[in-house]
């Protein structure tokens, strides 16, 4: 393992996730869905999703990391976006790979609790000057991490699309 970096493998991944679901039992919380953060919560929360036995997962599209620590002046909700109707009443837990700055859980989990009973988060990671705590994490790191579904480059590289032109509603922007 390099100084630099933190690398998650993915049998870690799969001890994280069951390290972390066995906190919410312990916890007593009980979801009725997983909203996942995209894409690098996708992974975390599908996963999430067996070992907790929910079925019920959806994902944000949430961007705000460009590129290697490069940002967004705030996060974008891309669409689709969740429809509250589906919401309303849920215990919705959020799951990221890690909360870096927390401002994309944060984020989220704002536009979330407008429409549901209660939010919970869960991440893979913590870093030490994260905005947002999560509620379940699994380790704490100040260094960069390799997550095994990112470290690769792309096999296709797409042209970077800003989100007005993929048609994000209006004050999605925070």
């Amino acid at each position: 393992m390099s100084e630099e970096h933190e690398v998650l493998t993915y049998t870690d991944f799969g001890v994280a996730v069951r390290e972390v679901a066995q906190r919410i039992v312990d916890d007593g919380f009980v979801p009725d869905i997983i909203m996942c953060i995209a894409r690098g919560g996708l992974p975390f929360g599908g996963a999430l999703g067996y070992a907790l036995d929910i079925k019920q997962i959806t994902e944000m599209n949430v961007e705000f990391y460009t590129g290697v620590d490069e940002r967004l002046p705030a996060p974008i909700l891309l669409p689709p976006s969740p429809q509250p109707h589906d919401l309303r009443g849920l215990k919705v837990l959020i799951a990221d790979d890690v909360s870096d700055t927390g401002t994309t859980l944060k984020f989220t989990q704002d536009f979330l609790q407008q429409y549901a009973a209660e939010t919970r988060t869960a991440v893979i990671y913590e870093k030490p000057h994260t905005r947002l705590h999560a509620d379940f994490v699994w380790r704490y790191t100040d260094r960069w991490i390799d997550f095994p579904w990112s470290t690769l480059p792309p096999v296709r590289r797409r042209r970077p699309v800003a989100a007005a032109e993929q048609g994000a509603p209006e004050g999605a922007q925070a």
